[in-house]
């Protein structure tokens, strides 16, 4: 788990995030930087690099790194920080509060500003890089990969489907990027995993969350990942988050991620709700949705 480094960053000077961001310059051609070219990406004395990479390094927000050379990269906390950072000076967030999820590829948390928003790290390489790297298609075209990199294009991914989806579609709202890191509109509502829906909710729940992704078709994405763990559910309706994996509709195999997309949602609701939504027509469904053809889920229950 990546530690939350808002309350550490009152701490730091203007001149560790300059160390902060050479380092980051420098992963751009070498996984650790060398100690030696610092002071040209950090636009700093010698001297005083030395002076902030202790700084930095007790903080865990750099790494070192000796075998040929001594050479230094970012922590996720550090790369973290130059986020937060860059957030506080365009003022769009004042503080960042208690977190609202942890989980294996993003951490999100409670934030601070002119109204209740939340912010998203993207976590995509922290772990088991091997596997994100090959799945992810947003690397597929290069050959060698940084974990920063696989999880700033993430960012970027999802806040490109949310700014052309929302409003017409139930998303968060967008308001902010910065290298791995979003700022959306906070959603109050039940994850969909965790609700408990009376027998005649069950359908017209269902039939929500079929509308929005009828909806975001018509937008030009299909979301790629949908399940119950990216819906949720409150008196207004369904919000479905977590767009990182969306591809464009013109996306080759855009048809085949839609039916996998509509066959989970309706599998959980078959799992949940057994003889409620077992007669649900999950192909009729997927050749529907691009055709602009799926109207109520009535149609589509055998």
């Amino acid at each position: 788990m990546v530690r939350n480094v808002a309350g550490e960053i009152a701490e730091l000077e203007e001149e560790d995030f300059y160390l902060l961001s050479g380092v980051e310059q420098g992963m751009r051609f070498s996984e650790y930087v060398n100690r030696e070219k610092l002071p040209e990406f950090a636009r700093l004395t010698p001297e005083e690099v030395d002076y902030r990479l202790d700084r930095c390094e007790r903080r865990g927000l750099v790494e070192r790194k000796t075998i040929q050379y001594e050479g230094y990269r970012l922590t996720f906390e550090g790369y973290d920080a130059l986020a937060l950072h860059t957030f506080a000076e365009r003022e769009t967030i004042e503080g960042v509060g208690a977190p609202l999820g942890v989980g294996k590829e993003s951490d999100v948390y409670e934030v601070r500003s002119y109204r209740p928003h939340a912010l998203k790290f993207h976590r995509e390489g922290y772990t088991e890089f091997r596997e994100v790297n090959r799945e992810r298609e947003y690397t597929a075209d290069r050959e060698h990969v940084s974990w920063m990199y696989t999880a700033r294009k993430a960012a970027e991914r999802e806040n490109d489907a949310l700014e052309t989806l929302y409003p017409t579609v139930s998303v968060p709202q967008p308001v902010d990027q910065n290298r791995h890191a979003i700022v959306m509109e906070r959603i109050d509502g039940v994850e969909l995993e965790r609700s408990r829906l009376d027998s005649q909710q069950v359908l017209p729940v269902l039939e929500l969350i079929l509308d929005e992704m009828a909806l975001a078709y018509e937008e030009g994405y299909v979301h790629a990942d949908m399940s119950e763990y990216n819906v949720f559910i409150n008196s207004d309706g369904v919000t479905v988050f977590d767009w990182p994996q969306a591809v464009p509709t013109d996306h080759e195999n855009s048809d085949e991620l839609l039916r996998r997309d509509v066959e989970n949602i309706v599998g959980y609701f078959e799992r949940k709700y057994p003889g409620q939504a077992d007669d649900v027509d999950v192909d009729g469904i997927a050749a529907a949705i691009p055709t602009g053809a799926f109207d109520a889920i009535d149609e589509f229950v055998e």
